[in-house]
């Protein structure tokens, strides 16, 4: 089949697309991986990021395998290259849909009118529905904590509704008014005027198919427990109800291979078995405290949007910020691998920030297509680059004895440690 024809867009004819069979993909030896460079100093971190990738391939396959990349365009390089208020051209949406994989820095969010958050924006209208953000800790990056080793956890935040498909109206508007009226007379409340007012919709059908690729995940990488954060003791028919959506996936297509905190205790007498992951559930402000105090008890986490916002943030500052943290936004088609921080526009074009949240969004994308020899030696190299304390200025100056370098020297360090 013919690839669709794109008019801003390259694309080398030595790559071959990704294609999806059955369910599982199918990866050529130089597979069309699309990135986005990003706004800010997402060209900084990219060039430093695609110099790491290339070279861990080269090395990992003995120059076998290659990755072709296309480039395509959202944010303000989107505006130079088709023109007004094309933040997120159509083109780069087909384009995403056509070759199935793509990586990308951080975007601006234009200010006023138009599109909320490109971020948001691609993850709807690519049905993009499960944001998996891991968060572990590599020995010598500065952290506030004791112990940030004892934290290693996989948070699965649904990506499309809550407040991501949110309805709201100002206070003291029509529509505001008409609505509080509405809820007021119907449903005997006594929402105060004026006020502004919300609706977050969360369904079963978002829910459940969250929670079935956490459990999935949980299952193809051995984790011991999974946890559903939620706010369902004040919210009961949305937050609840997440919590009651994600046990009904566990029991109806997973029962062989979970339990439940009780049935650990009334059938197993609280000796988890080898094959048995446990669904826990917990309350989303008790959840913080927990990964405060207690981390190691916790694996994989599913949330919903809001929660799963705050979580990811939460504790990759535990391990060390958002400059290492990496994330995917997931569909079952379709990848978009990125940044989990801003464009930090002031750092623009100094060669100063660290790339290493792409870099390990890289090593999602890797692991995700199957080349996992490539995913371990980047992570390899780059935990001996840290441990060598040769590293940006974020970490230089919260380490002692460490040598300050540019992104671009800090990713050639990494390549040197690939080995």
């Amino acid at each position: 089949m013919a690839m669709k024809k794109f008019k801003k867009i390259s694309v080398p004819l030595e790559g071959v697309k990704i294609k999806i069979e059955n369910g599982s993909l199918v990866v050529p030896d130089n597979p069309i991986i699309l990135f986005i460079e990003g706004d800010g100093i997402g060209p900084d971190i990219w060039r430093a990021s695609k110099l790491v990738f290339d070279e861990a391939v080269k090395k990992a396959f003995n120059g076998k395998k290659k990755i072709a990349w296309v480039e395509v365009f959202a944010g303000e390089k989107a505006l130079k290259v088709y023109g007004k208020n094309k933040w997120l051209p159509e083109e780069t949406v087909e384009a995403i849909k056509e070759f199935s994989v793509a990586i990308k820095g951080p975007l601006t969010t234009p200010v006023g009118g138009g599109i909320r958050s490109l971020n948001v924006a691609l993850r709807q209208l690519l049905d993009l529905f499960a944001c998996v953000r891991p968060v572990k800790y590599y020995t010598g990056v500065p952290s506030p904590m004791k112990r940030p080793q004892d934290l290693d956890i996989v948070i699965f935040r649904e990506n499309t509704e809550d407040v991501y498909s949110g309805i709201e109206f100002r206070s003291g508007t029509k529509e505001s008014d008409e609505l509080i009226n509405y809820i007021n007379r119907k449903f005997d409340q006594s929402i105060r005027k004026p006020s502004s007012i919300g609706i977050k919709p969360m369904s079963r059908f978002g829910s459940k198919r969250l929670v079935r690729k956490a459990i999935e995940y949980a299952i193809a990488k051995n984790r011991r427990s999974i946890t559903l954060v939620h706010k369902g003791n004040i919210m009961k028919f949305t937050e609840g109800s997440f919590m009651e959506w994600g046990y009904e996936v566990a029991k109806e297509e997973f029962d062989t291979y979970t339990i439940t905190e009780k049935e650990l205790q009334s059938k197993y007498n609280g000796r988890q078995p080898d094959d048995k992951i446990v669904i826990k559930d917990r309350i989303a402000d008790n959840m913080f405290q927990e990964l405060l105090l207690r981390p190691a008890e916790y694996e994989v986490l599913a949330t919903p949007n809001l929660n799963g916002d705050y979580l990811s943030d939460a504790a990759a500052a535990q391990v060390g910020g958002l400059g290492i943290a990496p994330g995917a936004n997931l569909s079952y088609n379709t990848a978009i691998f990125e940044a989990t921080h801003g464009t930090a526009p002031k750092f623009a074009g100094l060669d100063k920030v660290n790339p290493s949240s792409v870099i390990l969004s890289g090593l999602m994308m890797f692991d995700y297509i199957g080349w996992h020899n490539v995913t371990e030696l980047i992570e390899k190299a780059l935990k001996r680059t840290i441990k060598s304390k040769i590293v940006t200025f974020d970490f230089a100056e919260l380490m002692k004895d460490a040598k300050e370098v540019k992104t671009s020297e800090f990713a050639i360090e990494i390549v040197k440690n690939m080995y």
